[in-house]
């Protein structure tokens, strides 16, 4: 496939900005109850609710970060973190299989995000950290 070798830096960039919009809509859907979930109710955000409300800050703020590309690097860390903390408290007690605990969303963010703070944020980027 190195035809597609030339294209890595933007291909970098568009799988950053994508991964950051969906990590980004899972906050706005805890901290400003947008898109509601079929069936959800609105609810007013407490920031102080665990594990909500720290989760819901992280993936606004960071989320936010990793689209535009600034502090790509930190802010995507923090976000496998915080997705590797997801998936053991949350998910992983139910039961040791993601497709049995639906925690393969949080394994994928969570590697995604680690790969892109090793790798950096592409093309497309604020800036390079």
């Amino acid at each position: 496939m190195d035809f597609l070798t030339k294209y890595s830096s933007q291909l970098l960039g568009i799988t950053r900005i994508v991964i950051g919009l969906l990590f980004l809509e899972h906050g706005t859907a805890k901290v400003l109850s947008f898109p509601l979930a079929a069936g959800a109710s609105p609810h007013v955000f407490n920031a102080m609710s665990f594990p909500a409300g720290p989760a819901g800050i992280i993936e606004l703020v960071a989320g936010a970060l990793i689209v535009l590309g600034l502090f790509s690097r930190w802010a995507a860390f923090i976000a496998s973190g915080e997705m590797a903390f997801a998936y053991f408290m949350g998910h992983f007690p139910t039961s040791p299989y993601p497709l049995l605990n639906g925690g393969g969303e949080a394994i994928c963010f969570c590697f995604i995000f680690l790969y892109l703070a090793a790798a950096g944020p592409g093309a497309f980027a604020i800036n390079k950290k």
